[in-house]
């Protein structure tokens, strides 16, 4: 007798690879975080915005100089005016010595939590008010990977900061991908600019791709819609109270 041929396994589809998943969120986002979804890594994307942001914050440092923008920063506070010159240059210089050391450190502490504070975020309002099945793992990853262009805002921030006047660079409104790029920070109501400025192309990109992401983790048990709506609400009261906040000082 001969033994009976035993059929032959298909072959695994395999997964994409972090080359693939980096540049499918700009072409293919639907795939690429289907794929994150099931296999959520993500420390390419962490380290690639962790090492564009400090090269430009040493860069901005270089070019335009902390004392700079304090001084930017005392100018446009609604305080400046009830502070003696004294106190201004008080001001500007604490600004000055504690402004690089709050740069770096908001890169390489800030983005690792705040992406985790808004990932248990997303987390409560998917799984605990939406009822879909979604790791707190996987929406961190998603949102790593929905931060990728933030990357190329940070190169196109720098390309402007090499063509523009010192003077004229905004570190904090760099580029004019939104609203609050035409309007004078110096003169307008902090909460319509803070608001406007809150609208960037960039950031709207961003919410969503996380969106599309948490769609692909949370399967039929979450609508396009709902994910969403997971997304931009608490974003949209988070950018309400900014603004709310800003208009007081």
């Amino acid at each position: 007798m001969t033994p009976e041929m035993l059929p032959e396994e298909e072959p695994q589809p395999q997964g994409l690879g972090e080359g693939s998943r980096l540049t499918g969120v700009f072409f293919e986002p639907a795939k690429t975080f289907a794929d994150v979804a099931e296999r959520p890594g993500f420390w390419a994307p962490l380290i690639l915005v962790i090492v564009v942001s400090l090269v430009y914050m040493a860069l901005y440092g270089q070019h335009v100089g902390w004392e700079r923008m304090a001084r930017q920063q005392v100018a446009a506070s609604s305080r400046a005016a009830q502070m003696t010159p004294e106190q201004r240059e008080m001001q500007i210089q604490m600004t000055t010595k504690f402004g690089s050391v709050f740069a770096y450190a908001g890169v390489l502490l800030g983005i690792p939590l705040v992406w985790l504070i808004w990932a248990a975020i997303l987390l409560g309002i998917v799984k605990g008010m939406m009822a879909a099945q979604v790791r707190l793992k996987q929406i961190f990853a998603i949102i790593a990977y929905s931060s990728v262009p933030g990357v190329i805002m940070a190169l196109l921030a720098i390309a402007v900061m090499f063509m523009k006047p010192p003077d004229d660079f905004n570190l904090q409104n760099p580029l004019v991908f939104n609203p609050g790029a035409f309007m004078d920070p110096t003169t307008s109501s902090k909460f319509l600019y803070s608001l406007a400025t809150s609208l960037d192309l960039f950031r709207l990109w961003t919410l969503v791709l996380i969106g599309i992401g948490l769609k692909a983790a949370g399967g039929k048990q979450l609508s396009m819609g709902g994910a969403m709506t997971a997304v931009f609400l608490p974003w949209g009261i988070w950018t309400l109270a900014g603004a709310a906040l800003a208009g007081l000082f």
